[in-house]
């Protein structure tokens, strides 16, 4: 099948079928007489795996380690486990991050009128906000 057909089946978009070729996380496709790449069921399958890979986070390079394991037959599920657990704490960090970063934007809304008058604490937190937040961060 052509790029367009294997994105659609896949649900990775062209562009993004391109850029994975590009990378080496997906072998090159074979080219048709015509010169249009062609694709199977094996790349199809493989692009829905780096898409779900993707929906949950990983990064192109933990992508890259998950196909050799998912390739290699004699892996150890202990080290996709592993893999899997450390992304997790990754994620949750992230989110711990995340939710710190929204209470303190949360915090200065509620500081702010949202009037007429120029005085504005999100304003003043963000001008000063470097030494702030690394303050914060090291309590």
């Amino acid at each position: 099948m052509r790029i367009g057909e294997a994105a659609g089946a896949s649900g990775v978009s062209a562009k993004m079928i391109r850029h994975y070729e590009a990378v080496g996380l997906l072998p090159a496709a074979s080219r048709r007489d015509s010169g249009y790449r062609d694709y199977g069921a094996a790349e199809v399958h493989a692009l829905r795996f780096i898409r779900r890979a993707r929906d949950l986070g990983f990064s192109l390079g933990e992508i890259a380690g998950l196909l050799a394991l998912w390739a290699d037959r004699g892996r150890a599920s202990a080290e996709v486990k592993r893999l899997a657990l450390s992304h997790v704490e990754a994620l949750e960090e992230k989110a711990r991050s995340l939710s710190a970063m929204a209470a303190t934007l949360r915090h200065l809304a509620e500081s702010c009128h949202g009037d007429g008058r120029p005085e504005c604490p999100i304003l003043e937190d963000l001008a000063g906000g470097r030494a702030q937040m690394s303050s914060r961060r090291s309590t």
